[in-house]
């Protein structure tokens, strides 16, 4: 079956090296929480023969955000391709796949919907078994795909449009967080400031490529902190004072550098994440720290975490750009370890919207 001409899409496979043989276990995994439509083939956990995704960024920056019930529509009209052109990059036939991993939440329930069902048809009539994944230790898992040497324990700090956490991996998909975002998430905070700004969806890159004109030290702009619970995060509180700062300007007919408020914004979150994950690190033990998801990708933040962890003597560990952002290879990692412990879902399996992390 030939990839559909009106649907886009790109192969973001990570060049593997390893040689086949007989007890090679391949996974076939789908992504689908949000607004990309993509499939997977993983080897060994580690290994990515293929990584296809379908990307809606276009379509919803028409709406400054994602629709959900437009995302959902876009997945069924990709679900099908895709997974064919992830079967056919990787040339492996859907008989040769030991599991089907799927993302079963959180995210939107339509979307996630959708993948789910495809994963639970093709699980059903191939007879092949079925493994449901958290979307977060996805996240957390595409730092196996891109560093071979890491393993757990260690800590990692997810950070993307939907969650901000401080976690402990003790294990593979064995999660302990030890702090979380008690409001907005880091990256949705990214969006509304750009918006503020005037920036366009999605805002979390424009935000850090702006930010390399300005001052960071312009503004003063709060650092959240909860008391009694020195590891969770508030970003509320930036994405309030970024806003009266703008207004004031405005009202005042007074001009302000946009250069400068995304650089000043960018740094208050910067030393907040990069604070909580060292302290953590500190206090539970690790030398290992990981990162994870789309705010990953900034710029400002591996720069100040890299220095953070050359300071204090710990290893520093983050996916390539691609696989920081949802993507089905993530999928295929997380889920190839919940198969090797055993992990099996029913065909009654069930897309969760707010699925809960953590133990």
């Amino acid at each position: 079956m030939k990839m559909d001409e009106n649907i886009s899409f790109y192969n973001a496979a990570v060049e593997h090296t390893t040689e086949k043989n007989d007890n090679d276990i391949y996974v076939l995994a789908i992504e689908s929480s949000c607004d990309e439509t993509s499939a997977a083939v993983v080897r060994n956990g580690r290994d990515v023969l293929s990584n296809i995704i379908a990307s809606q960024i276009d379509i919803h920056t028409m709406y400054g955000g994602v629709v959900p019930e437009i995302a959902s529509r876009k997945h069924i009209e990709c679900i099908n391709p895709v997974i064919t052109e992830a079967l056919l990059q990787a040339d492996v036939e859907l008989d040769r796949i030991n599991a089907i991993c799927v993302t079963y939440g959180p995210g939107l329930v339509g979307s996630l919907l959708v993948g789910v069902s495809a994963a639970k048809a093709m699980a059903y009539a191939k007879n092949i078994p079925l493994v449901g994944v958290h979307h977060i230790g996805g996240h957390i898992s595409a730092n196996y795909i891109c560093h071979p040497e890491l393993k757990p324990p260690f800590i990692c700090l997810v950070v993307s449009g939907g969650h901000t956490n401080v976690v402990e991996v003790s294990d593979y998909g064995r999660y302990n967080i030890i702090g979380r975002t008690r409001d907005d998430a880091c990256g949705e905070a990214f969006d509304k400031v750009a918006r503020t700004i005037g920036l366009t969806y999605p805002g979390g890159a424009k935000i850090d490529k702006l930010a390399k004109e300005g001052n960071a030290d312009a503004i003063k702009f709060p650092r959240g902190h909860i008391d009694g619970h020195k590891y969770d995060f508030s970003f509320s509180g930036i994405k309030s004072a970024v806003l009266n700062y703008v207004n004031g300007c405005n009202m005042k007919n007074e001009p302000y550098n946009k250069a400068d408020v995304a650089a000043s914004f960018q740094k208050a979150v910067t030393d907040v994440l990069v604070g909580h994950t060292i302290e953590a690190a500190k206090e539970y033990g690790y030398k290992d720290i990981a990162m994870a998801g789309g705010v990953a990708c900034n710029s400002a933040l591996r720069e100040e975490m890299k220095k953070a962890c050359e300071a204090a003597g710990f290893n520093l560990y983050y996916p390539d750009p691609v696989l920081c952002t949802d993507n089905a290879a993530m999928i295929g990692a997380a889920g190839y370890y919940e198969y090797m412990q055993g992990v099996r879902h029913g065909h009654d399996l069930n897309a969760v919207a707010n699925l809960k992390f953590g133990d």
